[in-house]
């Protein structure tokens, strides 16, 4: 209601005529139905109240009131007008970007702005003057009076060197807030002082002399440098600055390689003798074919310079601290996105109190940097922009910059992608664009700082589409004119962005040409000086002792004490069981739970997931922070999980990890999106970054964890070779052949021991709920030593309730892992023994068994030995047990799986060198196939017996004739 106060009737003046006509009409539906009108009108309503009735009016305004006592109506094509010119606003707002001035070379088609002229919508100048500007933009300033003033001063806000896209965002709390942030009516260069402006020139002026410089001084080796898109260093400073003035103390960052040389000397500090002396000893230019197909030197690992990160922590003019990180990455481009947020999460989260982590969304930002032909191309892109909102993933906000060259290699947009701009993807996540100009540095600065602002408030993601050019071909050796003549016919003629700027502030009069100079002459000595210095004090063979970094344990590390007193098992086990008065748990399950409750007593034992489930207890009350991901991973694809129980009344969950009292860190553990790399990429960068957390990435069956391939090659595997960059991440990989077919038999075994080298991770293929237990504990124990190594699980699937596989509760309370597991009954007359049986998981219990259902056989000629763990190779372990039987004749590989997958290719050799001499190396398990299982249940059955058989007949090889191998 209006309240009579002189301020609001002199606002409603405003309104007269048809106007304050048509704005009653619009207050009567609004009090009916306040959503039945736009939201500048509900805006209104809310705060004036009513508008004034018509007999209250002045004279003058009632005079061209219309009557509505007498049946007047409010003028039909005045209202029309109205309704056209609020299109028009909506439209400027919503398609502005498309007449935006934001291609620096002046390239691309001109765009259709009808959309965007007043007469598609049958208005003239003069109908929009005869509107009050209010009445159309309810954002006007008081210094735009008219309709045809807002129309032309929207106009322009959204059509110049900035373009925004905002309709997408359907939030109208943060729609309204971009807007408003657009319309504010400042000119984009007023939000910079001259002496920040003076300094944006100074960090231009620097990010190009350092490229030129290494032009000049490097002929033909590749950097990938930012020119055409300089402005990301500046823009990448005032993210840092907004961050810390926001009481971040992190940034964490991410990019391809494109800029990234400029990024590390002049945001994270790497200093500039560093950088050069990589580039003195790198290789002819000629026996590097493309960028990180080879390291930049022979006889070591490491890396190509233009895929290395850096840690610097930093102290902004106003004395805020803050850590910068730029992620390392190798050239799959997009694959670090996910990475950095883990990164970023781990930063944000308090892991010291038992329950779930703290998290501070303020405390950490991430930046991640994308090619425009990466960020529509690559699929690692979505599936991490999903993490936006999501419980387990989300972050805050991720700022997103496109460093947008459009080029990808020698390829054009229009065989890129599919949309009218690389951004496009990101409105499906409701994130909103800009496309800055990134010619205009000031605008760049804005960008970054609604960037920012929009971030801390929302707590989403915002993207920045920096469209510029690319200087050099792909690589600096490269041609480019062969595939794109006209693009670099109009880039050699094009000024670089600091001239532009510096003719700018010139005729400005911000500063002089005589200081635009000396500014050169400065940062080109700077960049002499640390050459020269680099030259004279052997700096020059900071490339080669960079990478020389020893991965090879010597020797392996006395195995930390994982047993647990079974006193405080059961202890442990108890306060697992209870629950909150209220809660209601599923009955199926409770009965299932309460089974556990004997299991440590004597006679009784322990399946795989309640071992499982201690170690994780046991692990938190020794302080250790523990986070668990994957599909279904609270409950468990196969149901044997269960922490986090439902209540079965309310839905209420509730974690009994969460309240163990023992508990001294804290437990996390997420049903992830149905995404393989980019959860696995992300919980690898939390890992990195919080080592002392035990980290478990679960695939929801063995065979998926190949859509992860390159965060499993490119990282997991090589990161400590390349980069020293440790992590201990656990990925338990459900593996074993039960007649499910292709996709659910398989986690590639094969693939993880082919990687396997330098002492780089752990494989193992457990087959008893203790080796589980102690295992979880012992890679619990060495995550920030030197030992920290991935641990590579094959997880059972039907072993998990199998009772062969279950363990006594002293297994857990005495002994430690053991690499691998001998047959009891069997070898006790060594002299007897002829064939000895190497084998490991699901086909080693399934052997068993078939031996012990034929117990009535004489089985002294065999013996049979687990390989618990595949990598690194237990010779010593295996050695010994051949050893102990003079007289074996045989030494044979089972496996479940087809010959040229599983382990037998890996374990041949090394079998073969253990072998004494005349000793003959056999392969038992199925043929060479092209898919990892069979399809049928009733011939994976047939198949699996006739393993079993074969590997069982003392005289089958004396019959065989395929060369010492058993296929079927």
């Amino acid at each position: 209601m209006n309240t009579g106060n002189p301020n609001t009737e002199q606002l409603w003046r405003k309104y007269y005529g048809p106007n304050l006509g048509y704005v009653q009409e619009q207050y009567e539906r609004y009090a009916i139905d306040p959503e039945s009108v736009d939201a500048s009108f509900r805006e209104l309503f809310q705060r004036l109240g009513a508008p004034p009735a018509l007999e209250q009016a002045p004279e003058q305004e009632r005079l061209t009131a219309p009557d509505r006592s007498a049946g007047q109506t409010i003028d039909p094509q005045l209202l029309h007008k109205a309704v056209a010119a609020g299109k028009l606003v909506w439209n400027i707002r919503t398609y502005g970007h498309l007449a935006a001035d934001i291609d620096p070379l002046r390239l691309g088609a001109a765009a259709n702005t009808r959309l965007l002229e007043p007469e598609t919508f049958g208005l003239s100048r003069q109908d929009l003057l005869a509107l009050p500007a209010s009445l159309i933009w309810e954002n006007a300033p008081e210094d735009v009076a008219t309709g045809w003033d807002a129309i032309e001063r929207l106009r322009r806000t959204y059509t110049q060197s900035t373009a925004y896209e905002f309709s997408h965002v359907h939030e109208e709390r943060e729609r309204d807030w971009l807007n408003k942030s657009v319309e504010k009516g400042a000119a984009v260069s007023e939000a910079l002082t001259g002496e920040e402006r003076i300094a944006l020139l100074n960090r231009l002026i620097q990010t190009e002399q350092f490229e030129s410089f290494l032009h000049k001084t490097f002929v033909g080796q590749k950097r990938f440098s930012v020119e055409g898109n300089d402005a990301l260093i500046p823009m990448l400073d005032e993210l840092v600055r907004s961050v810390a003035r926001q009481g971040g103390k992190h940034v964490l960052m991410g990019m391809a390689h494109r800029g990234r040389l400029n990024v590390l000397a002049h945001v994270l500090g790497k200093p500039y003798g560093k950088i050069f002396a990589e580039f003195h000893h790198s290789p002819n230019r000629d026996l590097v074919p493309s960028e990180g197909s080879i390291g930049i030197n022979y006889g070591w690992t490491g890396d190509v310079k233009y895929h290395l990160g850096a840690d610097r922590s930093v102290e902004e003019s106003e004395g805020n601290k803050i850590r910068l990180t730029l992620a390392n990455n190798p050239s799959h481009l997009e694959f670090v996105n996910p990475v950095v947020e883990g990164f970023t999460r781990a930063a944000q989260e308090d892991r010291t109190s038992r329950g779930s982590p703290v998290q501070d969304e303020s405390i950490a930002a991430a930046v991640i940097m994308h090619g425009d032909a990466a960020f529509a191309g690559e699929g690692i892109v979505p599936e991490t922009l999903n993490f936006n909102r999501l419980p387990g993933y989300r972050n805050g906000g991720t700022v997103h910059i496109i460093v947008n060259n459009r080029i990808g290699f020698t390829t054009e947009s229009h065989d890129a992608r599919s949309t009218y701009y690389a951004s496009d993807l990101a409105k499906g996540f409701e994130i909103p664009i800009v496309h800055v100009n990134a010619d205009d540095p000031d605008a760049c600065i804005a960008a970054i700082r609604m960037a920012c602002e929009f971030r801390e408030k929302f707590k989403k993601d915002f993207l920045i589409d920096l469209i510029g050019y690319r200087r050099y071909g792909h690589n600096e050796s490269d041609d480019p004119d062969t595939t794109q003549p006209l693009i670099y016919e109009a880039v050699r003629n094009h000024q670089t962005v600091a001239t532009l700027y510096a003719y700018k502030l010139i005729a400005e009069g911000v500063l002089s040409e005589t200081q635009v100079e000396a500014m050169k002459r400065e940062s080109l000595a700077s960049l002499q000086e640390a050459y020269e210095e680099m030259l004279g004090s052997g700096d020059k063979d900071a490339g080669g002792k960079r990478g020389s970094v020893t991965v090879v344990r010597e020797e392996a590390a006395q195995p930390p004490v994982t047993a647990v007193p079974l006193e405080q098992l059961r202890d442990i086990n108890a306060e697992l069981l209870k629950r909150p008065d209220s809660f209601r748990t599923y009955p199926k399950l409770q009965r299932i739970l309460e089974r556990r409750a004997k299991a440590l007593d004597e006679g009784e034992k322990v399946d795989w997931a309640l071992a499982e489930t201690l170690a994780f207890a046991t692990i938190l009350a020794d302080g250790k922070p523990i986070r668990i991901s994957g599909q279904d991973s609270q409950r468990g694809t196969f149901a044997h999980r269960n922490l986090v129980l439902h209540d079965s009344t309310t839905g209420d969950t509730f974690c009994p990890l969460h309240a163990l009292p023992q508990a001294k860190a804290s437990f996390a553990i997420h049903n992830s999106p149905l995404s393989e790399a980019s959860v696995l990429g992300f919980e690898y960068g939390y890992n990195v970054f919080a080592p002392e957390t035990f980290v478990i990435w679960e695939a929801q069956y063995g065979d998926f964890a190949n859509a992860g391939q390159v965060i499993i090659d490119q990282f997991l595997a090589a990161g400590r070779g390349k980069w020293r960059q440790k992590s201990s991440l656990t990925l338990l990989l459900p593996h074993g052949y039960e007649g499910q077919g292709p996709e659910h038999s398989s986690a590639r075994l094969e693939r993880y021991l082919q990687l396997a080298g330098e002492d780089n991770w752990t494989v193992v293929n457990l087959t008893r709920a203790s080796q589980y237990f102690h295992l979880l504990r012992r890679q619990a124990a060495w995550t920030e030593s030197e030992e920290a190594r991935p641990l590579i699980v094959m997880a059972p699937k039907s072993l998990i309730r199998n009772p062969r596989v279950a363990s006594p509760g002293t297994e857990l309370s005495g002994g430690q892992f053991q690499p691998i597991l001998e047959q009891p009954g069997l070898g006790a007359q060594p002299a007897r023994v002829e064939r000895l049986v190497l084998c490991c998981g699901k086909v080693a219990v399934d052997l068993e068994e078939a031996i012990q259902a034929d117990g009535s056989a004489d089985w002294s000629w065999l013996h049979i030995v687990r390989t618990e763990q595949l990598y690194p190779f237990p010779a010593k372990e295996i050695e010994a047990v051949i050893r102990r039987f003079p007289n074996v004749r045989e030494i044979v590989w089972m496996q479940e799986e087809p010959r040229n997958m599983g382990a037998w290719s890996f374990m041949e050799p090394r079998i073969r060198e253990l072998a004494p001499e005349g000793v003959i190396v056999r392969y038992v398990g199925r043929r060479e196939r092209s898919s990892t299982a069979s399809g049928y249940q009733n011939v994976h059955s047939f198949e699996q017996r006739q393993l079993l058989a074969n590997a069982m007949d003392r005289n089958f090889f004396q019959t065989e004739r395929l060369g010492g191998a058993v296929h079927v």
